[in-house]
């Protein structure tokens, strides 16, 4: 037979499919977008760019990747779509050339203390299957190696019917992996009594110390008062067995107190369930302080820490365990499935050793698999995120990237760039919200929004090239090529902080002395101790304000002037100005709107379908009642002054009437971070990622302290917002602060007085100080990675 012959050598005539390679927005009104109209090329790289608030998020996230996502939910049938998480539309006219959409954001992984990086990856699940076949002894499935899995056992009987016949089990028996002391935490609580009572003393006495509790008035007090249990009058030392065995672990149960049916429970979990099991960060200062005196979390002594029973840790492979295992940093771990030879399991070790190598190749070698998933910081979550990705055989899909060079030194942003190329070069589109002017400078193309931030931006300020951007005259093309130069003079110390001997995870017995008086910037390439170095070895005490990383917390009714604390002053002077109470002027309280409680919208829910929300018709969004708004100060009620920006607000609470001292201070931080321009009732939730991170160290200002920690204040900042904190840094060191700052931008390295650098490597390879003195010492020497890329940044 004869091989086919081509007829006809040309190409074939394009087809309609061909002509789809944009993405087309036209539009577009989420959040603070005004009508934004953008074409985007598919299979290149687009990168988002402009000063935070102006938009970005809301564009590619809010509008792009969550529309995608809705059409692919619709694809299922309405039975599954129940147990999806309901998308609305977009607000958008026209949404055109969409492509399924993969977001890696930077969300913070849960903190669920059973949550791991091997838990939230293929890995741990791959080398738990791994030791159930090849581990010796044998102890069991893959559950047996598995620290959420607890170990059961029954008996009784078990009818199943079966026809005539009438079958009966009398047993039940699984092996899990986990510690039964810590329950697969690590960590065992013990909680210290003397903070919680004075025991010399009876309840009717006041012997409670906990924070609000107070024994003449407080509702839970009462309860055990008077639930029959203890005796009020009678110290608490004084108590039998049995009585203290109810007053500290009593099971829920109904009391009647002053006629009103109340539930008693032991005060150990009654404070696990109201103070404990909320996140620290969100308490109020006083009560933050009341938890860190009462609760210890030590080691499990039982399973020294690694959460896994004494079964699961006696099996081993080569002399090692899971536990073992899992606690090797991961390019360790790596090397040593490679050394494993199983030809039963190969196809398991072949995926293990990709996921494994990929970790390596995404710079988060240093990791081990069981590090807590909630002490990942934002970039490294993100980047776990993306492991699954790299090896995926799909294309022609849109991955969406929110800033992925946070947390990266300059050294490792080259390899996240080198990895977002890969994915295009695979043929799909990549979307990145970035700031770094290395990486959008490998962008095939640029939307850049503005101008401004807030109402002031929404708008599209350029389209087209790189160079295209450089010669333009946006915020971001003049500041794209900023170089902060090396000072002259620095700053002379006015003392230092001593650390000896730290050793907090990967530090290596570091002694550093950290001067005083001056702007101190730690930095080293991810995973080199610098976090370990500031964090885990000053201490937290009195005079130290830290300012970490980790998530603002808050709901839609949540805004800036809840969070700051600037509601109370402000609606103490309405009360004062109109002669009622406070509680009046508060959304969440006795002057909500009765018609959508207070929150502005009436959400309709429709099942499988997105909830509708609806301005409420009663209020008009004001989420106030109407006689509330009857009540005046300065010429404007509650609602108007709510929704006035901070530099109006600031100006209307200097002076005149309206002047309150303790409104104008918490408006003046608000400015100084650069949130002007924001709304004083603007929903928490729709807020960027620079904008909360600012808004937190507004708050925090408000401490009073002599050193103030930082971790990464430049991250979710434009190029432009960067020179505004530098000034912020140097008016609190000026005004007699000590300001440590653990950074990256090679901007705040320039500015600072002194400079610690760790490394030279991460995990093992780093926990070492490199380098300590000026940055013109540390750009002179290039001695480290560090001074490599500063001095190719200020041009030395």
């Amino acid at each position: 037979m004869s091989k086919a012959t081509r007829a006809n050598t040309q190409s074939p005539a394009p087809r309609g499919g061909d002509r789809h390679d944009l993405i087309r927005v036209h539009g577009a009104r989420v959040n603070n977008l005004k009508d934004v109209s953008v074409e985007i090329p598919k299979r290149r790289l687009t990168v988002f760019t402009g000063v935070s608030g102006s938009g970005k998020s809301s564009l590619v996230f809010d509008t792009i990747a969550a529309e995608s996502q809705r059409l692919i939910n619709e694809t299922y049938s309405a039975f599954v779509q129940g147990f999806m998480p309901t998308l609305a539309r977009p607000e958008v006219d026209v949404l055109e050339g969409l492509t399924p959409a993969i977001v890696v954001d930077q969300q913070r992984m849960g903190a669920d203390p059973r949550s791991t990086v091997g838990t939230a990856t293929d890995a741990g699940a791959m080398l738990r299957i791994l030791f159930s076949r090849l581990g010796k002894p044998h102890i069991g499935p893959p559950g047996a190696y598995a620290f959420n899995v607890p170990s059961v056992r029954a008996s009784g009987a078990i009818t199943v019917e079966r026809g005539t016949k009438t079958t009966v089990k009398a047993t039940f028996n699984r092996t899990g992996g986990m510690c039964a002391r810590c329950e697969g935490r690590g960590s065992v609580t013990d909680i210290d009594l003397t903070q919680l009572y004075d025991d010399s003393k009876s309840l009717a006495e006041g012997a409670f110390t906990i924070p609000g509790w107070k024994s003449d008035s407080q509702w839970t007090v009462q309860v055990y008062a008077q639930s029959g249990f203890v005796d009020p009058d009678k110290p608490i030392s004084r108590y039998t067995k049995k009585e203290m065995r109810d007053f500290l672990y009593g099971e829920p149960v109904k009391v009647k107190v002053n006629g009103v049916n109340l539930t008693y429970e032991g005060l150990i979990p009654k404070l696990q369930k109201s103070i404990l099991s909320k996140d620290k960060e969100a308490m109020q200062p006083h009560i933050r302080a009341f938890v860190e005196r009462a609760v210890t979390f030590t080691t499990c002594p039982e399973c020294d820490g690694t959460r896994l029973s004494e079964g699961a840790r006696s099996s081993k492979i080569k002399r090692i365990s899971i536990a073992d295992a899992c606690a090797m940093q991961i390019s360790d771990l790596a090397a040593w499935v490679r050394g494993l030879d199983a030809p039963s399991v190969a196809p398991l070790l072949d995926a293990l050793r990709q996921t494994l190598d990929s970790f390596v190749e995404i710079g988060l070698g240093y990791l081990s698999l069981d590090r807590p998933s909630g002490t990942l910081s934002g970039g490294e979550a993100q980047r776990v995120k993306m492991i699954r990705h790299l090896g995926s055989s799909l294309t022609d899909v849109t991955y969406v990237f929110d800033e992925p060079t946070i947390g990266l030194h300059p050294h490792d942003i080259q390899r996240m760039n080198a990895l977002l190329l890969r994915l295009r070069d695979k043929g799909n589109t990549v979307l990145v919200v970035e700031h770094k002017p290395e990486t959008i400078a490998i962008a095939d193309h640029v939307v850049d929004l503005g101008p401004g931030a807030g109402t002031g931006g929404g708008t599209i300020c350029f389209e087209g090239t790189v160079e295209g951007l450089r010669a333009g005259g946006t915020i971001t093309g003049r500041h794209f090529g900023d170089r902060a130069a090396v000072k002259d003079t620095v700053r002379e110390p006015t003392g230092t902080l001593e650390i000896r001997g730290a050793k907090a995870n990967n530090l290596r017995e570091v002694d550093v002395d950290v001067p005083l008086g001056v702007l101190t910037v730690v930095t080293g390439v991810a995973g080199s101790g610098k976090s370990s170095l500031v964090h885990g070895s000053i201490p937290p005490g009195e005079g130290v304000v830290s300012i970490d990383q980790s998530a603002i917390r808050g709901s839609r009714r949540s805004n800036p002037a809840t969070y700051t604390g600037l509601l109370d002053p402000i609606r103490k002077a309405f009360a004062k100005a109109n002669g009622v109470k406070p509680a009046l002027f508060s959304a969440n309280s006795e002057g909500a709107c009765p018609g959508c409680n207070g929150a502005g919208v009436v959400y309709t829910d429709l099942a499988m379908m997105a909830a509708v929300a609806t301005t409420c018709e009663e209020c008009e969004g004001k989420r106030f009642q109407a006689a509330v708004l009857e009540y005046r100060l300065g010429g404007r009620d509650i609602s108007e002054v709510l929704a006035m920006p901070v530099t109006e607000a600031e100006e209307f609470f200097g002076a005149g009437e309206a002047a309150t001292p303790a409104a104008h201070r918490i408006l003046g931080r608000l400015a100084d971070v650069g949130l002007g321009y924001l709304s004083l009732g603007q929903p928490l939730t729709t807020l960027s990622g620079g904008e909360r991170q600012r808004l937190k160290l507004a708050t925090h200002m408000a401490e009073k302290g002599g050193v103030y920690v930082l971790d990464e204040p430049t991250a979710g900042l434009h190029l432009a917002d960067v020179e505004q904190l530098l000034h912020l840094l140097d008016r609190l060191v000026d005004s007699g602060k000590s300001v440590i700052v653990v950074e990256h931008h090679q901007a705040v390295m320039a500015h600072a007085d002194w400079i610690i650098d760790l490394g030279p490597g991460a995990g093992h390879d780093g926990g070492r100080v490199v380098f300590e003195g000026t940055p013109a010492d540390l750009v002179a020497g290039r001695a480290t990675l560090t001074g490599e890329h500063l001095a190719a940044y200020v041009g030395a």
